[in-house]
């Protein structure tokens, strides 16, 4: 029986989605969300880090989505 994949992959591509700067930011230096700027702060770091916890929670546990590669 192969383990369940899903939230090892699910995590890596939230975690390099939801990077900080990478395709938006929020919230931003000089708005409230900017798009691909490359810059980071503190609080943007924190304001992803739940984004990214609520939607791996959301789709590993409450959708209860399984990839087993046999």
């Amino acid at each position: 029986m192969g383990a369940d994949w899903a939230p090892v992959i699910i995590a890596v591509a939230l975690f390099i989605l939801l990077s900080p700067g990478l395709l938006f930011q929020l919230p931003a230096r000089f708005r409230f969300v900017e798009f691909g700027s490359m810059n980071t702060s503190g609080i943007a770091i924190l304001i992803h880090a739940i984004i990214f916890f609520c939607i791996l929670t959301i789709l590993v546990i409450a959708v209860g989505i399984h990839i087993h590669f046999t």
